[in-house]
């Protein structure tokens, strides 16, 4: 008996793989005039109402390491988009909130990402594009779940 080669195009991972290389790379084209990146978008959204939040709460809510989001703020400080406060409860920990800049910036990178879907679900109907999110969301809670 004789298996079937694997192809990586008939399973779903290799599409999810290239669909968020892919938006992640038309994104941060799409974002740099506005002296922003696609990673970035999170933290400046949940900061955007003058929230001040520690490096680790924003970690668990972008779901990324501490180191990771230590870089991304290191460079989001350097380029004038967010400042620290220490915490007085805590010297080690400091609060994070965004700069004047940062705020005037955050709603066109918000369109720009919004135009963005709008480009990639092209030819999908409403209830398509809710079925995907559905079947997504339903994904990623599985590889959560590992």
């Amino acid at each position: 008996m004789t298996e079937t080669p694997w192809n990586p195009l008939d399973h779903p991972g290799h599409y999810l793989s290239r669909i968020g290389r892919g938006l992640t790379r038309i994104g941060d084209a799409r974002l740099r005039p506005l002296g922003l990146a696609t990673a970035q978008l999170p933290v400046l959204s949940l900061l955007q109402n003058r929230e001040k939040r520690s490096q680790k709460e924003l970690a668990a809510l972008v779901k990324v390491e501490q180191p990771t989001m230590a870089q991304l703020l290191s460079r989001m400080e350097r380029d004038g988009l967010i400042h620290r406060e220490a915490d007085p409860a805590d010297r080690r920990s400091s609060f994070v909130s965004l700069t004047d800049t940062a705020i005037e910036r955050l709603p066109r990178g918000q369109q720009v990402l919004r135009d963005g879907n709008a480009d990639m679900t092209r030819g999908l109907s409403p209830e398509e594009v809710r079925t995907l999110i559905d079947l997504l969301r339903r994904v990623l809670d599985n590889i959560e779940a590992l």
